[in-house]
């Protein structure tokens, strides 16, 4: 797929980029050629790694995790390199923010993979997200759009315009692997809903008033899986929908029924909660966008190089 860009400072000339982007819930891998107003995807991978869970539990990330992860990490690069990427960078979350160790894991990576990690700030979290999800959409956004990023253990909500950038952004400490330790039955039950729902809308619920909006866009491991089961906007109906089709069976089967990741599908009832919780606090529905903070590593990387 072919993603048309809107503005910036991209090469006229062909460049092939790479990000390695560490998750709370997974480690994916972007490698993507950028010139003439296009980012076309030439690679992507994905691997499930749950460092947030081991955090909840713990409080830091087990050496075994950081062995699985630096393996991921280095076969990821391996690939980039294959795939032809000139320049790749590597960046780690909100999951590696937390973690009382997160140093020893970034040294890790150092050692085993031979890369260098950017253990992104909040901001630049919703920064990045914001550049890749309102420069990847179908159509420029006219007016003030919000970009709600929700990941493992934080979700990032950014707003601002095309032109001038991110004007508001708050990161919240909630999150869809986060949430799901909540859900006590597979599939969840009435009340796994209501409680889960409850604690996405109080997360919310202390930061100021965002500004007035014309758009609300989605990204994130949940709102990329959403398409599949219900279209792409994210409303009351389309909640109401989804939940069903979430609520009908077990994760495992769920999945095979729509061709998801059985990981993710356990995820899929908390993420979604938290991207409804963020629209009602935005009041308007969201869309789902197509590129989101890989996409604006990739396009920054581009424009520096």
């Amino acid at each position: 797929m072919v993603i048309g860009l809107h503005h910036g400072n991209l090469p006229a000339t062909s460049m092939r980029c790479a990000c390695i982007d560490i998750g709370s819930n997974t480690t994916r891998l972007l490698v993507a050629e950028t010139a003439h107003g296009r980012l076309d995807p030439v690679l992507e991978q994905r691997a499930f790694t749950r460092i947030g869970s081991q955090i909840d539990a713990l409080g830091e990330i087990p050496a075994a995790t950081i062995g699985a992860v630096a393996e991921v990490v280095a076969a990821q690069r391996a690939a980039a390199a294959c795939a032809g990427a000139a320049h790749v960078r590597v960046v780690a979350t909100a999951a590696i923010r937390r973690a009382e160790n997160g140093a020893a894991l970034v040294a890790a990576l150092r050692e085993r993979a031979g890369v260098e990690v950017a253990v992104l700030s909040a901001d630049d979290e919703g920064r990045l997200a914001f550049a890749g999800a309102t420069r990847t959409l179908e159509r420029p956004p006219v007016g003030t759009i919000a970009v709600v990023d929700v990941g493992g253990m934080s979700t990032e909500i950014a707003i601002g315009t095309l032109a001038g950038g991110v004007t508001w952004l708050r990161s919240f400490e909630i999150g869809s692997g986060q949430l799901a330790r909540r859900c006590r039955a597979d599939p969840p039950s009435r009340a796994d809903i209501d409680a889960m729902s409850a604690a996405a809308d109080a997360a919310f619920a202390a930061a100021d008033a965002p500004p007035p909006l014309d758009h609300a866009v989605a990204v994130g491991g949940s709102a990329a899986s959403l398409p599949s089961l219900v279209g792409p906007v994210l409303d009351r109906a389309a909640l109401a929908r989804v939940l069903a089709t979430l609520g009908s069976a077990p994760a495992a089967v769920v999945a095979r029924r729509h061709g998801l990741a059985p990981e993710r599908t356990e995820l899929l009832p908390a993420g979604i909660l938290v991207l409804a919780a963020a629209a009602r606090r935005l009041g308007m529905p969201l869309r789902i966008g197509r590129g989101g903070l890989r996409e604006g590593v990739v396009l920054e990387l581009a424009s520096r190089s």
